[in-house]
């Protein structure tokens, strides 16, 4: 399915790198943020043709052990902050705290926790991911630390500008070994947190409403208590989300709303048990369906075709399964360690970047879809600020079928996708209608949008 495309990354040097994020840094220009381990972490811009690294010093950090990254506009002045998660030790405490990178008028960053008045809420727990939600709905977004061995924590601004620990009011502050974290509104209609753990049971956090949550993994039949879980995202199950995620050297799950909880929906080939890492979902030669990729640690990677195809007559699932030809993305040899999608050329064709460098120093991967379906549309709703809505919920209607998108908070493992809702069209060559709902609860109808165009949506005014 895949063509190799590393050569759009400039200078591409071998390096431990981890997670990645897809990131709005300036002011609509999205760019590459991959976390650097054991060097640098590096802004990977597109410029002159190119993927060229422009993170300046401050985001580099290159001394601290960054495994994790997310953005989101957490003070509503239109602009994403960063939050990089360090993590020196597997579980418990750890030494090197994390960061939240914020920039300033003349351009440059400071870490927030810098300030004194934020030193003491600082994260000293060992943790994977990271994501942001907009739990009230009022446009500014909360960092959810996904820790491992210690309370899971949620950082907001309070009145006064200080960061807190929202985590123990609101229900969050549990304690398990964190990997994967989700955020969108997957049990009710606002912004929810799903938690993907090992050594014990997941997490299902729904938000009650007032930004407050209750945890529902049992009666919703999410635990997978056995299993130690790794990369998560969210899939276009016949017009609803579905949930996919990867357990390590367990099998993996294809989950789908049955009844007044979840059911696995997962083939035998998808669910065979591997070394994996993150587990993301995105339409890459635009035919109108998900393609699940699962990324690895020093084994194939594997890619399925999920085929939507709308509400099922009986007990089944509103898709099939199809494992495709990874092609030059199986990267047999690579260190998989995180993923990230985004149209980084603006051609309407997503590319898929690849960390890699647990065991040893690698190259980032860059690949695309070999034949891609010629018609998309590209959907990019903001907030009442300007910044990207993460965590809203797009829907496309064309050819008789409804397709959904979430804006994404945080997602596959360590990672983050692009704030933009992608829909190939497969055969069609327009979408009659978009419905965008931002997380609280207001909504557009956009009718007869067109194709192969990006639709910028503001928030609703009045």
């Amino acid at each position: 399915m895949f063509e190799d495309v590393s050569h759009l990354i400039a200078d591409n040097p071998p390096g431990f790198h981890y997670g990645a994020a897809v990131a709005d840094l300036d002011r609509g220009r999205f760019s590459f943020v991959v976390a650097g381990f054991a060097g640098p972490n590096r802004v990977l811009s597109w410029s002159g043709g190119a993927l060229r690294d422009a993170a300046p010093a401050e985001l580099a950090d290159p001394d601290a052990p960054a495994v994790g990254v997310a953005a989101g506009d957490l003070d509503g002045d239109g602009r994403e902050e960063l939050y990089v998660l360090n993590c020196d030790s597997f579980s418990g405490a750890k030494r090197v705290a994390d960061r939240l990178f914020k920039r300033g008028p003349d351009g440059t960053w400071e870490d927030l926790f810098d300030r004194p008045a934020n030193r003491a809420a600082r994260n000293l727990s060992s943790g994977r991911s990271v994501a942001v939600l907009d739990r009230r709905g009022v446009g500014r977004y909360g960092f959810f630390v996904a820790n491992h061995g210690q309370p899971m924590r949620l950082y907001e601004l309070n009145p006064a500008g200080t960061l807190v620990d929202l985590a123990p009011a609101l229900g969050l502050a549990r304690t398990g070994g964190g990997r994967g974290v989700l955020a969108l509104p997957l049990f009710g209609p606002h912004v929810d947190l799903f938690c993907a753990n090992e050594r014990g049971p997941n997490f299902a956090f729904r938000n009650l409403g007032g930004g407050t949550f209750e945890e529902l993994a049992s009666p919703l039949r999410l635990r997978d208590c056995e299993e130690h879980a790794r990369g998560l995202t969210a899939f276009d199950a016949g017009g609803e989300f579905g949930l996919a995620w990867g357990n390590w050297d367990g099998p993996h799950r294809l989950m789908a709303r049955a009844g007044d909880g979840w059911k696995d929906f997962a083939t035998p080939g998808f669910a065979f048990p591997s070394a994996v890492r993150t587990v993301l979902a995105a339409d890459f030669d635009n035919d109108g369906n998900d393609e699940i990729f699962l990324n690895h640690l020093c084994e194939p990677n594997r890619v399925f075709r999920v085929a939507g195809a709308g509400p099922p007559p009986g007990p089944g699932p509103a898709f099939g399964v199809t494992m495709l030809d990874a092609g030059a993305a199986l990267d047999p040899d690579g260190y998989g360690t995180g993923a990230a999608v985004a149209d980084v050329d603006g051609d309407g064709v997503l590319e898929l970047l690849v960390s890699r460098g647990e065991k040893a120093a690698q190259p980032l991967g860059v690949f695309k879809a070999r034949a891609a379906h010629p018609n998309w549309l590209r959907v990019r709703p903001l907030t009442r600020f300007g910044a990207p809505a993460r965590g809203a919920v797009v829907r496309a209607e064309y050819a008789g079928r409804v397709r959904v998108k979430g804006i994404c908070g945080g997602s596959g493992y360590l990672c983050q996708m692009e704030p933009v809702a992608h829909f190939g069209l497969g055969d069609a060559t327009a979408a009659e209608r978009v419905t965008v709902t931002w997380p609280d609860g207001a909504g557009v109808v956009l009718l007869n949008p067109g194709g192969n165009r990006v639709l910028t949506v503001p928030y609703p005014r009045g």
